[in-house]
């Protein structure tokens, strides 16, 4: 590991925490709050966009690793261009609403733009064998990037959640990287997208001062698909295991979608249906079950998606086991079902 390479994250961190708290003085000043509603999870109106200062550090610190040759200039080009189109498109909704189909088509030129620099979907080794799916691939990475960005922004419903779950899968990537593939340098990237968020992630923690904002949770989803994307063709395995880290937000969104759909309900609209935010009604407050997501990614994901990149666990296997007591749990829990009446006094924010 270079020492040098370090510097690079340890200024994202210190540049997201200081534009988080500019971000939030001018939301403020300009009245720049989300309003509690019926599918709010807090009862204080808040200052939201906080998510543009860990896109402006994250992109910043990319092209400086790119700039001194930590990682590669295909790799950066397809995450920025992807996650500043995202972003932009977030920042606009956020601010006046867009026409839902307008998003979806960004969001599939920016998945696009992504696959085009890094190559599309990797090869996949599964049960001892390789798949290299091409075309079939290439569209099915396209709609898991889309995916991804959305389901983050699904998830984004509770102070910490999003950052939590993007700093502990960020983290447990470097370490991956470390591990399966020591003699490079690509580890850097997912670890500036780790120090991004904590960044903002000082702001952010229960009570929170500032909302991530769609711009945000966008830019966040777009960088998770594309680095484990990234991540598979260095080693195909991990592919795998990041998909395995990913699997709280994975799991719960899915679960939550295919039960309002066999509702019959709109899947589609917002809602507040989700296992989170079932278990922070249950609590009373937003911090245990942040805390809790942490907790799932560092001792139940994590020790899997090592196993995985290392070969002792076949990829789909490992993805099974990791995923079907998180599924289990988000049904009995109540995913898919609407929650009851939010305390009164649930996570007063500041």
């Amino acid at each position: 590991m270079n020492p040098v390479a370090l510097l690079i994250p340890a200024a994202a961190l210190l540049a997201a925490w200081h534009l988080t708290g500019r971000v939030r003085q001018y939301a403020l000043a300009r009245h720049l709050l989300d309003v509690p509603n019926a599918r709010s999870s807090h009862v204080v109106a808040t200052p939201r966009g906080g998510g543009v200062a860990i896109v402006l550090a994250t992109i910043a610190a990319l092209l400086a690793a790119a700039v001194l040759g930590f990682l590669r200039w295909p790799t950066v080009a397809g995450l920025t261009g992807g996650g500043a189109l995202v972003a932009a498109v977030g920042f606009t909704d956020d601010r006046r609403h867009m026409r839902r189909r307008w998003r979806l088509l960004a969001h599939v030129v920016a998945a696009v733009w992504v696959l085009s620099y890094l190559g599309g979907l990797p090869p996949l080794t599964a049960f001892d064998g390789t798949l290299d799916l091409g075309w079939t691939g290439h569209a099915l990475a396209a709609l898991y990037l889309v995916w991804l960005i959305n389901l983050t922004n699904f998830m984004d419903g509770i102070d910490g959640i999003a950052a939590i779950e993007v700093v502990t899968t960020c983290l447990s990537g470097t370490l991956l990287y470390l591990v399966t593939v020591p003699e490079g340098s690509s580890w850097v990237g997912p670890l500036v997208l780790a120090a991004g968020t904590l960044g903002f992630l000082v702001w952010n923690w229960p009570p929170a001062k500032i909302f991530l904002g769609d711009s945000g949770s966008g830019f966040l989803g777009l960088m998770l698909a594309g680095l484990a994307l990234d991540a598979g063709w260095a080693a195909p395995e991990l592919f795998w295991s990041w998909n395995i880290l990913l699997g709280v937000f994975v799991v719960d969104a899915t679960v939550t979608l295919v039960r309002r759909a066999l509702r019959g309900e709109r899947f589609y609209e917002p809602h507040r249906t989700h296992a989170y935010q079932h278990a922070a009604q249950h609590w009373g407050t937003h911090k245990p079950v942040t805390l809790f997501v942490g907790v799932i990614n560092v001792l139940w994901l994590l020790p899997l998606a090592l196993l995985v990149a290392r070969g002792s666990l076949d990829g789909p296997a490992g993805l099974l086991i990791a995923y079907a007591p998180l599924a289990a749990g988000a049904v009995w829990v109540g995913a898919g079902v609407p929650v009851p009446s939010w305390p009164s006094d649930l996570d007063r924010h500041v």
